[in-house]
């Protein structure tokens, strides 16, 4: 870098509108034109509820010891890019829904409808600067606020914690799917294979939430069965329409 020299002279762009006005204007309509044609290019985001259910996962070794989801990594990999899902967020999407699909056939839970999820949730993990390890741990941990009962919010006390506190103690929800504590005790399950149920794992939480969905909604693939599930999760239209359109521009191959 050359600070000084940088200073004395025009940038290109100043120079070219002085020199050439006409030239600017053809390049700068020719590119809002491009862009345009870019975005009509894409596919439009159905309508209709439940929202596809997305490329199909392939078939895995769903009882291969370790982080069995590791085994959609070129799947995963091949539309990352495109959706904006990280891989590893991917790889635990698609896994979920292919455990669900043997255990839990008659619910048919999509992939899709996870991402949604986790898009409105917390970006994939990615909420707050947070990331995505390659284990699927999210770091830092993302915490929801203080059920604490403000306006437009519930109040919901962590009995331990406010007896070990001596003062109240609020719920906050975790991980990137936003479960509440005591929903997580009851439906927390460990997905890839360390032993530990971990709601800051994405691999944990999304077959949690699969699981939570399919026996909250039954089957999914009707739209009465996904808007039930859905609404279990979280009691607002406003949320459901939300995922409902993140997971409809997933199952075409596009963001939302």
């Amino acid at each position: 870098m050359r600070p000084v020299l940088a200073r004395r002279r025009a940038s290109p762009s100043v120079l070219a509108r002085a020199v050439f006005p006409g030239v600017v204007a053809v390049l700068v309509a020719a590119l809002v034109a491009l862009s345009g044609c870019a975005a009509s290019n894409l596919p439009p985001i159905p309508d209709g509820i439940p929202p596809g259910p997305g490329t199909p996962v392939p078939a895995i070794d769903l009882d291969a010891p370790g982080r069995t989801a590791e085994q959609l990594h070129g799947w995963a990999e091949s539309q990352s890019g495109t959706l904006g899902i990280p891989v590893v967020a991917l790889e635990a999407y698609g896994y979920a829904a292919a455990v669900m699909a043997r255990s839990r056939p008659g619910c048919g839970i999509g992939w899709t409808t996870l991402a949604g999820i986790a898009a409105v949730e917390s970006k994939h993990g990615s909420h707050g600067g947070s990331r995505l390890d390659a284990d699927g741990t999210v770091r830092p941990p993302i915490r929801g606020v203080p059920l604490d009962g403000s306006p437009g919010v519930a109040r919901i006390v962590d009995e331990a914690a406010t007896a070990r506190a001596g003062s109240p103690v609020y719920v906050r929800a975790m991980g990137p799917f936003q479960f509440l504590p005591e929903t997580w005790q009851h439906w927390g399950v460990d997905a890839n294979g360390d032993g530990t149920a971990d709601p800051d794992n994405i691999d944990d939480a999304a077959l949690t939430a699969a699981r939570y969905l399919c026996a909250s909604g039954g089957d999914l693939t009707t739209a009465d069965g996904w808007q039930r599930a859905l609404m279990t999760y979280n009691q607002s239209t406003a949320y459901m329409a939300r995922v409902r359109t993140h997971a409809a521009a997933y199952s075409v191959g596009r963001r939302a």
